[in-house]
């Protein structure tokens, strides 16, 4: 079963170049862009005015974002290769990753639930763990996975998990605790462009470039479902609250 939505309200001219990140609180919504500036548009208003804009927030612009569940600090990647974090409720910027000499350029990025631990994969397949809860930003982990572009990755709720998704349709479970690979999931062949753990932390659903949506079992590393029906490349997936639903972003080929 599958549910289609209709637009609430559209935001004209957000930003002066194409939109690549987004990411949305309760009372927020962030957008980065080619351009230097994140911007903040208000959730509660139906009208979604313009609440803050971190002005050089990325000198080559923005291309990913998380927010933390609790809506309090968010995380940013960009194209110059440093990650950037935000305290979200006094506006302000909250420390900074710069990783770029030591593990090539950061790409995917995502923030914990409680917003204390950022995960991060670069150009060279490098993961890593970061507690931002320190000054400077501490490393925690750091796990290698033969080299190849890391595309998405995903802290699970508690952040005892990581998993990462790669060029090459690899797939990596990573335990925090004990910082060991947990898992190399088998059965994809192309490039991964989505990762999201459930709820629970027991199933991991991927997607990609092989049209369908994958689900693993966590514990196991077995795959256990396809959710077919996409004609084309699967950019994201992600689970609501229940761990009931699963959203996905794709691509819409017209012939």
């Amino acid at each position: 079963m599958s549910k289609q939505y209709l637009t609430a309200h559209s935001i004209e001219n957000a930003h002066e170049s194409s939109i690549y990140a987004l990411g949305v609180t309760s009372t927020l919504t962030l957008t980065g862009s080619g351009s230097p500036a994140i911007k903040l548009h208000s959730t509660q208003d139906p009208d979604h005015p313009l609440m803050h804009t971190f002005d050089n927030a990325h000198t080559l612009g923005c291309h990913h974002i998380s927010v933390s569940k609790a809506g309090r600090r968010a995380v940013s990647s960009g194209f110059e290769g440093s990650v950037m974090i935000w305290d979200l409720e006094h506006l302000e910027p909250n420390g900074e990753i710069d990783d770029v000499n030591e593990s090539g350029r950061t790409w995917p990025i995502s923030i914990s639930a409680d917003g204390s631990r950022c995960l991060t994969g670069s150009h060279n397949g490098r993961v890593r763990v970061w507690d931002l809860e320190k000054t400077p930003i501490l490393k925690l982990r750091d796990y290698e996975t033969k080299n190849v572009f890391a595309m998405c990755v995903d802290l699970s709720h508690d952040s005892k998990l990581a998993a990462s998704g790669h060029e090459n349709g690899g797939v990596y479970i990573f335990n925090n605790e004990t910082g060991r690979m947990l898992h190399s999931l088998t059965g994809l062949i192309k490039p991964v462009r989505g990762i999201a753990f459930s709820p629970t932390g027991k199933l991991l659903a991927v997607c990609g470039d092989f049209q369908v949506v994958a689900i693993y079992d966590v514990h196991s590393g077995e795959q256990v479902f396809n959710f077919v029906g996409h004609n084309s490349w699967v950019f994201s997936v992600c689970w609501n609250e229940t761990g009931q639903f699963l959203a996905t972003r794709f691509v819409i080929l017209f012939k």
